[in-house]
């Protein structure tokens, strides 16, 4: 796997867990079995990003405003592993749960051991969960669509 793909798998399955409930990754956490030691090497903390925009994609940037991420790093240790692991989240939003979960998840996700375990048991159920609600919120949507009609007038 060439490092480009390695970056291109890692950004989707952080996506998954940033868009993640959770709740979703506090009971797939708690269904795991067999749970490496957890060591917290930064955070969760919270902080203030600035937002930037672009008019049309190809305009000058803007600061659009801020938003408030939590970010968390930690060492995995022990039990399923032969090796330390670590893992890195920053999250949109104030929950320092959501950070911790996604750094953990990211840190077991990083080793070769336990990549595929933790795909099948974890992010392609939290995909499958996002991508439910997506659909609901897009039915949500389109039963409050207004087509308007718009007739030529002649005088």
């Amino acid at each position: 796997m060439s490092s480009t793909d390695a970056i291109a798998e890692r950004q989707q399955w952080m996506a998954v867990l940033a868009l993640a409930e959770v709740s979703e990754l506090s009971a797939a956490w708690e269904a795991w079995e067999e749970k490496p030691q957890v060591e917290r090497i930064r955070g969760p903390e919270s902080g203030i990003v600035m937002v930037r925009g672009r008019i049309g994609s190809g305009g000058d940037r803007f600061n659009l405003g801020e938003a408030t991420v939590v970010r968390a790093s930690v060492r995995l240790s022990g039990g399923p592993l032969n090796e330390d692991a670590f893992g890195h989240s920053y999250v949109l939003g104030s929950n320092p749960d959501h950070a911790w979960y996604s750094a953990v998840f990211d840190g077991m996700l990083a080793t070769t051991q336990l990549r595929e375990k933790v795909q099948q048991a974890v992010i392609r159920p939290l995909q499958h969960a996002h991508e439910l609600r997506e659909a609901a919120a897009l039915a949500d949507a389109q039963s409050t669509k207004v087509d308007f009609l718009t007739f030529a007038r002649e005088n």
